[in-house]
């Protein structure tokens, strides 16, 4: 992998000889630091005031520029951090390492209006990065502040069932959507059955989302890419925040570990639902016992060997359990479980080749894991037990290499592979009349690849384009897919403050969630694409304006997109996880196969968003227009009908303000139109089979159960 690297970089170095033999230009690089904790601060801008040329650090802090000899002023601007201008006579190559710090209200100077964020000068479109502090300034559901419920306040995103963290991103499912946090993936980001997410806030360093015009580097899923970063952890002192919210309470400690070159982070938060409800369920039910709670745990390690190398290491762990114990005489119990959580552990690399070249190397892992558990004791020697399981574990290695020869080129390349180990669903079952224990815990192993490269290059003053390809490979089974993926992203400056953008970006996506419901409950199942069924594959055009307001500190984006989107699956009538659980229990991990449909589907519509992230009043006001259509074969007739997170219209305001260091006022207000519903024509008793085992083990089939079915007739379509 590393050579394939390093053949793209000799093919990138002989692209531009011209530009690195040229003479009399020198590079300005470093890291950009956060004043008083040395946290690596990354999207910083960073400008040269002679002749407003830029760069922007990268996910680690580091920039770099290059720029003609002779007398140089360059202003490092970072929302919600107080502007630096640093005057230097460029006669040679520089490091500069620069400290910016954090405040709550910035002055307005004019230097700071000059320099500060600039929507419309961006190539890259339809992405969004929240500030921390507004995030955490955002009024919360019982007061748990939460990245993915103020995500859901964004234009281009809509939000499931009322009050949950599921969103939907342009017309695409739950599972179209990439999260990571530092890096690792995150397959069920929800707690209490979707209504929290398992982000804690006061752990966090940056968010960002990413909806369209997908640069090179991204891949894997179709929809958005929610890209999160957790803090390094304070180098200069011990500081500690904690919080006691209606439900859970949380704290989050940072320090170092040798001053000035290592730190730590470590941030947790627990619910006391179970506690607190405890002493009413045992009254009410006569002793038995019921509970519910959820945990997260951040950690992070962060140390600096010398001025070119930094390593981190970083995980998060959580889960969440439901339980009960019913004990109705001194022989008899019934007990059982529900548990799903995630594990992540990140290893990074950091290293800074020469003053135009950085590179990051990253190790992931990545676990899901859903587990039922039900046990009924008749007496002490008859009993019945039933464990399901489903779940996927992710090994990753990463390599991210940044080249920047001079301002107008920002160069990107590397690659990425990671062996998935699937678990759709897995059935172990125990009686004392059974002579053998019924176990299926087989997993299906896959293998997927990337390489990509991309480039931001400046053509002129006024024109900007981002283009790149990504290559990616999925090893199934015996099948082999090999897709291409162009990327192109530009932008056009109309007037100084005013600029017009495109973008043309094609994604593949070889995981697939199961799901019969809108909640993004943890029994939606995570399946690989197969021989049979193949990966998912989507086509995006965006087209906008941005406009930025500098004397109002205001940034203004509008936007239309259609996306198209192939190999979408879904559950066949009447299917659900339990059909395939109850088939795996003695049939091959690929028979949920015969319970899924494909199909395609197509979104368009328009964005508004008008954002303000400084000065006393800040916050943002989005607007969301938009149609989401899907057709299946086997599915409704083969009609096309409307996906049921289709909303027209979404719109959201949200509103902060700063009275003093102490003291936050804060609102928001949404209005949504109706999704997309069918009702039932008709309830009926049906018959279903289940396995049944006898005293050797095997599998009778002679077993039915009854349940109630509902007819619904045909769904709701666009005719």
């Amino acid at each position: 992998m590393l050579k394939t690297t390093t053949k793209f970089l000799l093919v990138i170095l002989f692209m531009f000889p011209m530009v690195l033999l040229a003479q009399n230009k020198f590079t300005v690089s470093g890291t950009i630091y956060e004043k008083g904790s040395d946290e690596t601060l990354p999207g910083v801008v960073v400008v040269n005031l002679n002749d407003n040329s830029g760069t922007v650090s990268n996910p680690f802090g580091f920039y770099s520029i290059t720029l003609p000899e002779g007398s140089v002023k360059l202003a490092y601007q970072f929302v919600g951090y107080a502007t630096v201008v640093r005057e230097i006579e460029l006669k040679s190559n520089l490091i500069i390492d620069i400290r910016l710090e954090n405040t709550a209200l910035l002055q307005e100077v004019e230097i700071s209006a000059e320099v500060q964020e600039r929507i419309s000068e961006e190539t890259r479109m339809s992405t969004i990065d929240i500030p921390i502090d507004q995030i955490k300034n955002i009024p919360a559901l019982l007061g748990e502040k939460d990245v993915l419920k103020v995500i859901q306040l964004m234009p281009g995103v809509q939000k499931g069932s009322e009050g949950q963290t599921g969103f939907y991103v342009r017309g695409g499912g739950p599972d179209q959507n990439l999260i990571m946090l530092d890096d690792a993936t995150v397959y069920n980001a929800n707690h209490l059955f979707g209504f929290f997410s398992i982000f804690n806030g006061d752990a966090l360093k940056s968010v960002e989302l990413t909806k369209g015009g997908f640069p090179a580097r991204y891949g894997g899923r179709l929809s958005s890419v929610l890209e999160m970063r957790m803090k390094d952890g304070n180098k200069e002192k011990l500081h500690g925040e904690a919080g006691i919210g209606l439900l859970s309470s949380r704290i989050t400690l940072e320090g170092p570990v040798k001053k000035g070159v290592s730190s730590f982070l470590v941030s947790g938060r627990r619910t006391y639902i179970d506690i607190l409800a405890q002493p009413f369920i045992m009254a009410a039910s006569d002793g038995a016992m019921a509970g519910y709670f959820f945990y997260d745990f951040n950690a992070k390690y962060n140390h600096v060997i010398d001025s070119l190398n930094r390593i981190y290491v970083s995980g998060y762990f959580g889960k969440d359990k439901f339980y009960f114990r019913d004990r109705r005489s001194d022989d008899q119990l019934s007990k059982g479980s529900f548990l799903w959580g995630n594990a992540t552990a990140t290893a990074r690399w950091n290293h800074i080749h020469n003053e135009k070249v950085f590179s990051n190397t990253s190790l992931i892992f990545t676990n899901y894991d859903l587990s039922i558990k039900v046990r009924e004791e008749i007496d002490q020697d008859d009993f019945y037990e039933l464990r399901y399981r489903s779940g996927i574990q992710d090994y990753s290695v990463k390599y991210d290499l940044d080249i920047i020869p001079n301002p107008n080129h920002y160069i990107r390349t590397g690659a990425i592979a990671i062996y998935h180990l699937f678990r759709p669903s897995a059935v172990v079952v125990k009686g004392s009349d059974m002579n053998e224990n019924i176990s299926n815990e087989e997993k299906i192993p896959s293998l997927e690849s990337a390489v990509y490269i991309e480039d931001d290059w400046g053509m002129t003053d006024r024109l900007k384009v981002n283009y790149g390809i990504r290559l990616s490979q999925y090893l199934a089974q015996k099948k082999t897919y090999l897709r291409p993926e162009p990327r192109i992203a530009a932008r056009f400056m109309l007037a100084k403050d005013l600029s017009v953008k495109g973008s043309y970006a094609i994604m593949n996506q070889y995981v697939h969630l199961l799901s019969n419901t809108g909640a993004n409950l943890p029994t939606d199942l995570w399946v690989p694409a197969t021989e049979r069924i193949g990966p998912q594959q989507s086509q995006q055009f965006a087209l906008g304006l941005a406009r930025d307001l500098p004397k109002h500190g205001l940034m203004v984006s509008l936007e239309g997109y259609y996306k198209t989107m192939d190999g979408v699956i879904s559950y066949t009538e009447g299917a659900s996880f339990l059909d395939v659980g109850a088939q795996n229990a003695d049939d091959d991990p690929l028979k949920w196969q015969d319970n899924v449909t494909t199909g395609q589907g197509k979104s368009y519509g328009a964005e508004f968003l008008i954002q303000k992230k400084r000065g006393k009043w800040n916050g943002w006001i989005g607007y969301t227009l938009s149609w989401t259509k899907l057709q299946f074969d086997d599915l409704n007739f083969g009609k096309e009908f409307f996906a049921r997170y289709d909303r027209r219209h979404d719109i959201s305001v949200v509103g902060i303000y700063t009275l003093n260091e102490r003291l936050t006022l804060s609102a928001t207000w949404v209005y949504g139109t109706g999704q997309a519903i069918t009702m039932p024509l008709a309830t009926y008793i049906a018959e279903r089979p289940y396995p049944s085992f006898d005293n050797t083990g095997t599998n009778s089939g002679n077993y039915f159960g009854y349940y109630s079915a509902q007819d619904y007739g045909e769904r709701m379509h666009s005719g």
